[in-house]
């Protein structure tokens, strides 16, 4: 791996929900200007890089995923000069900025659409998927039918999403031309790099009904961002890979992707988004350990992350987030921060947030899990059909960030915010969180000073990995320096017959040798 590529592995890249992280204006929507008054907050958790989901022009049926114009800034969040007096103070505190770029739909309020379903001979027809007959089976990632009926045309249109979110037709030259101008005009302005929205969905299999990763998906990411000037840009993809799948997108010298998340470890303990199955502690830690084993010997970047804004919190799901909250967010910390990779930190998780419980469907806004209940609302009890949606619900995660437990928890002045709080917001929150005994945030701000001194934990190999239905141990290795790592998930363990070393950074305690009985979720860095 070049220098060119192991500079990411320097980076620490925190995920900003601009909706819901920070409200200057009393509307009960957050905004840039939000965002640029936190870098100071978020530079202290050991940050250099944020990527802020989509920001553009949108009808917000997906929350912004619904794109209307790509060159504006939704007025909610502010205009272009927000934009760029946030990207210039990104930029002088350090920070790099990466974009969320979403490619494989617009908004049906976007202009190419609007033209598009005026006739057949429209210029922007073309734009877009159509047909007459649509193909048995495709159905929308949010539920129901993939094809929604366009009376001015007597066609039927493809959205793999929401009905309001059309497919853009990537087999037309004139649309590929198009997110290319898009690419550059952010670039241009000085964006770091992007994140790519779903984006092995661009390149669809017609003959087989693969509404995803069809035959003309690489072509189309090299025309995208192997291009001069734009080769330097960080990219990541969000697509559904396996390990072929992610070595040819993210080879070093193919002219794609720097690198691209992995999220089989989501799929642990549930079933699709809304079902809770049981699960075992392996399970999660096989999967971490079958990619980090894969990434090093492909010599791939790898992303690490917990959380996103697609997910119920992992620590609600997979820990334990009711009495041993701290001892289990910090333990899921280490375990995966620890390892070779890029690490993804989503706003919430450093204070350990946690999943919430509502009593109605008044209290989300999700279109997927909106959806959901549409179509389980009648075969299902309203209580076992609300478990399920608390449960799964993308809801989780986008609920306003909770900055301190006055009223309406510091995120907004105004009288009440776009999506109800969390329910645990008065016990979770950032200054509770500062001011606790045992305190997420300052583990975090610890964890990632330690990574960001040691160059060993950044770049080192992953050596003998060891991880059963208790534990996850690993160590990596660097020129003769050595680190071992010991998360021990919810039973008190006995580990021995490693190798003893100095307690560098525990979630329990200060000074402690290596082999011994370890505590539920507790977590230690050693130095060999």
């Amino acid at each position: 791996m070049t220098e060119n590529y192991l500079q990411y592995l320097d980076w620490v890249v925190y995920q900003i929900y601009p909706k819901s992280f920070y409200d200057t204006n009393g509307d009960g929507i957050g905004d840039l200007r939000g965002i640029k008054e936190k870098l100071d907050y978020i530079q202290s958790l050991g940050v250099n890089a944020i990527w802020i989901c989509p920001i553009y022009q949108s009808p917000q049926k997906d929350n912004g995923y619904d794109i209307s114009d790509y060159y504006k800034v939704q007025p909610a969040y502010g205009d272009m000069n927000d934009f760029d007096e946030l990207l210039a103070a990104a930029h002088g505190k350090g920070i790099k900025v990466i974009m969320d770029l979403v490619a494989n739909h617009t908004s049906d309020q976007h202009f190419w659409f609007q033209e598009a379903r005026k006739s057949r001979d429209n210029p922007y027809h073309d734009y877009y998927y159509w047909t007459e007959n649509p193909p048995k089976g495709w159905k929308s990632v949010f539920g129901g039918k993939a094809w929604e009926y366009n009376p001015q045309t007597r066609e039927y249109y493809l959205h793999s999403f929401a009905v309001e979110q059309p497919d853009v037709n990537w087999t037309n030259p004139k649309v590929r031309r198009e997110f290319c101008k898009i690419v550059d005009f952010w670039s241009e302005k000085g964006v770091d790099g992007f994140r790519c929205d779903v984006l092995d969905f661009i390149s669809k299999d017609f003959e087989t009904g693969k509404m995803c990763d069809g035959p003309h998906l690489h072509e189309y990411i090299r025309e995208l961002f192997g291009r001069e000037g734009v080769k330097k840009l960080f990219t990541v993809g969000e697509c559904q890979a396996d390990e072929k799948g992610i070595g040819d997108l993210c080879g070093e010298g193919r002219g794609e992707l720097k690198t691209a998340f992995q999220f089989e470890h989501f799929s642990v303990g549930r079933e699709g988004r809304f079902i809770k199955k049981p699960h075992t502690v392996y399970e999660f830690t096989a999967i971490l350990a079958k990619w980090q084993t894969f990434a090093q010997s492909r010599s791939l970047l790898y992303t690490l992350l917990t959380d996103n804004h697609d997910q119920p919190w992992l620590n609600s799901r997979l820990g334990n987030d009711g009495d041993k909250r701290y001892e289990s967010a910090t333990m899921l910390a280490t375990a995966v921060y620890c390892l070779k990779g890029i690490p993804f930190i989503y706003q919430g998780q450093e204070i350990g947030a946690a999943n919430s419980t509502f009593d109605t469907l008044a209290d989300f806004d999700d279109v997927e899990t909106l959806n959901y209940h549409q179509e389980n609302a009648n075969e299902q009890e309203k209580s076992a059909l609300m478990s399920k949606i608390n449960f799964g619900s993308r809801d989780n995660s986008r609920r306003p960030f909770a900055w301190n437990g006055e009223q309406n928890y510091g995120f907004t002045t105004g009288e009440k915010p776009w999506l109800p709080y969390a329910t645990r917001s008065a016990e979770i929150n950032l200054e509770r969180e500062e001011n606790a005994e045992k305190s997420v945030v300052r583990y975090y701000r610890a964890l990632f000073a330690l990574r960001n001194k040691l160059d060993v934990l950044r770049r080192g190999e992953i050596k003998e990995i060891r991880h059963n239905d208790r534990c996850f141990v690993y160590e990596r290795a660097q020129n003769g320096e050595r680190l071992l790592i010991v998360c021990n998930f919810e039973k008190e363990t006995l580990i021995s017959g490693l190798d003893e070393g100095k307690l560098l950074l525990g979630n329990l305690q200060t000074d402690a040798p290596v082999n011994r009985v370890y505590a539920p979720y507790e977590a230690a860095i050693y130095q060999l």
